[in-house]
């Protein structure tokens, strides 16, 4: 990172990013950037809260609920398969001790 810092800042590549600055101008910039307009009748309509869809807000809860729930069990999952590789490796070697 420090060493990306340090090449930007040679003369080399400061001069490439200093006349890249002085060929944008204000007008430039303004017509890149585009000018504000006032939404439409459709765009407005499309923005609306629809009362039909108003049931389905509740689903983004029960997912947070599901995603948790699943976290939860491949915490679970992975807890007991190392638990079992743990006894199986402990029980092979009691095994080759006696």
């Amino acid at each position: 990172m420090a060493a990306s810092r340090r090449l930007a800042d040679t003369t080399l590549f400061a001069g490439i990013r200093s006349s890249h600055q002085k060929e944008v101008s204000p007008i430039h910039h303004i017509a890149r950037r585009g000018y504000h307009i006032e939404l439409g009748a459709r765009e407005k309509a499309l923005l609306e809260e629809d009362p039909a869809l108003k049931r389905f807000k509740s689903y983004k809860n029960n997912l947070k609920r599901v995603s948790k729930i699943g976290d939860v069990l491949t915490i679970v999952v992975v807890a007991a398969c190392s638990y079992e590789l743990y006894a199986v490796a402990t029980t092979r070697k009691e095994q080759r001790l006696h």
